[in-house]
């Protein structure tokens, strides 16, 4: 008995497909498909590629004896017609989006699906000749914007579909536009929310990029129509926040006020000021928890798990020791160690994965104080540096803790400049700007720990 040679797969489908031309009039030939050389074949003339050739560029389903072709924008319905040469002529109906035309139509060679290119290009607005199948490029065609009473919205019109990606960078939306052609632009809107945007260019890609405050969620949809694509934007408020917690430290960060409660002094200065501050803050979009009011306060277990929680924690206090002879206002940076192994940890420099957004090191702490002092400074309020480690809940708090003492309850001077309203919002607006100076750096540098890029 002769023993035949084994073939390998592909030399033995070059041979089935050599066996179906033979049957029919079809030879191979060299297509030109969106700048990228791929194989086509010429049946009775019309020229065809395989759905997998075509996979690249369009999404090709089929559904029995009917294909559907969804890509730049458009839909195309074409039978499948199993007789070869019938399929080449107009006998066939295919619909291309909303219209029904006789045309070219899909048939199968040796079971797989072919499609004819002139037909394509006639639905998808692309440009054919024999051999040659061109895309025009997608490009931006404008940017318009609304706004609304939760959220405002961004709309990018493009001239086709493009692979969109979108993701928060710390304080900033980032949406990458893969492959899109259009001019780098600054855009003003009338939005509260988004007030500015950004379009620019990176390597192939256009990236449209805003700035998202602390209480804002976003969303981006597309929506697909003959022969355009709108890409949506909308940030706000009233668009929930879908980022994975541990990443909200640096979308939503948490900052806690803890206002000691001072007797014998007369004016509740320390809640004065927190209260001035978190007002300031919340009214830009940040989050802020005071541990007390005028009628009742936190018990020290709950002021000791929001200080675990928070990425800013400032305690307001008036100095106070028997017989002391001190005065002014004075930032004390926290020293000591957490009850916590992992924070300690991380501040020794032993960071794992993320280990920025659990824990702080002194750097954090440090800068803020200075940002603080600034301020301070720049509103006519001088004040001094320190450290301690007597003040449980900066211990416990794993970012960046200050406490300031805004005088001395001993000091008769101190307590007249407290009495002073104007005294008292100088030192409240310096809380506030530098806490969001010190977190919009923060996030900026944590743009890398953004929430993961979505595909769309």
């Amino acid at each position: 008995m002769a023993l035949w040679p084994l073939l390998p797969a592909a030399v033995l489908g070059i041979g089935l497909l050599g066996a179906g031309l033979a049957e029919a009039q079809i030879a191979l030939s060299k297509l030109t498909l969106a700048g990228k050389q791929v194989q086509s074949v010429n049946l009775y003339g019309a020229e065809y590629a395989s759905q997998e050739t075509l996979s690249a560029l369009l999404n090709v389903s089929r559904d029995g004896a009917l294909l559907r072709v969804t890509g730049l924008g458009h839909t195309l319905l074409l039978p499948i017609d199993e007789d070869q040469q019938r399929a080449t002529t107009d006998f066939n109906t295919v619909q291309l989006d909303t219209r029904r035309v006789r045309a070219r139509t899909a048939t199968l060679i040796n079971g797989n699906v072919y499609l004819p290119l002139d037909t394509l290009a006639r639905g998808l607005g692309a440009t054919y000749e024999t051999g040659k199948f061109r895309v025009a490029a997608p490009t931006l065609q404008g940017v318009s914007s609304r706004a609304g009473k939760d959220a405002d919205r961004l709309v990018l019109d493009l001239s086709r579909d493009v692979e969109v990606i979108d993701e928060q960078r710390g304080a900033k939306v980032v949406v990458t536009l893969r492959g899109l052609k259009g001019e780098p632009r600054k855009y003003t809107t009338r939005g509260a929310f988004v007030p500015r945007a950004e379009v620019t260019r990176e390597k192939d890609n256009l990236v449209l990029s805003f700035p998202l405050t602390a209480a804002s969620g976003v969303r981006v949809f597309k929506v697909v129509r003959p022969g355009s694509v709108r890409v949506v934007v909308d940030a706000g408020p009233g668009i929930e926040r879908t980022s994975p917690v541990l990443l909200q430290h640096v979308t939503r960060p948490l900052i806690v006020i803890d206002p000691m409660r001072v007797e014998g002094v007369g004016r509740d200065v320390t809640l004065e000021v927190a209260r001035r501050a978190a007002e300031l803050l919340s009214g830009a979009g940040w989050q802020v928890r005071v541990t007390r009011d005028s009628a009742s306060a936190m018990n020290l277990g709950t002021k000791l798990q929001l200080a675990r929680q928070s990425d800013v924690f400032l305690a307001l206090d008036l100095g106070r020791l028997p017989g002391a002879k001190r005065s002014g206002v004075t930032v004390y940076e926290q020293s000591g160690e957490s009850s916590a192994q992992i924070v300690n940890a991380i501040r020794a420099g032993n960071a794992p994965p993320y280990g920025a957004l659990v824990a702080g090191n002194s750097g954090g702490t440090r800068k803020l104080g200075e940002l603080l002092r600034g301020e301070l400074k720049g509103g006519g309020v001088m004040a001094k540096q320190d450290t301690t480690s007597r003040v449980l809940t900066l211990r416990e708090a794993p970012q960046a803790a200050l406490l300031m003492e805004l005088g001395w309850a001993s000091s008769a001077e101190d307590l007249a400049r407290l009495a002073v309203d104007r005294r008292l919002q100088a030192m409240a607006n310096a809380l506030a700007r530098s806490v969001a100076t010190y977190l919009t750096a923060r996030a900026n540098n944590n743009a890398s720990l953004g929430a993961q890029g979505v595909e769309r």
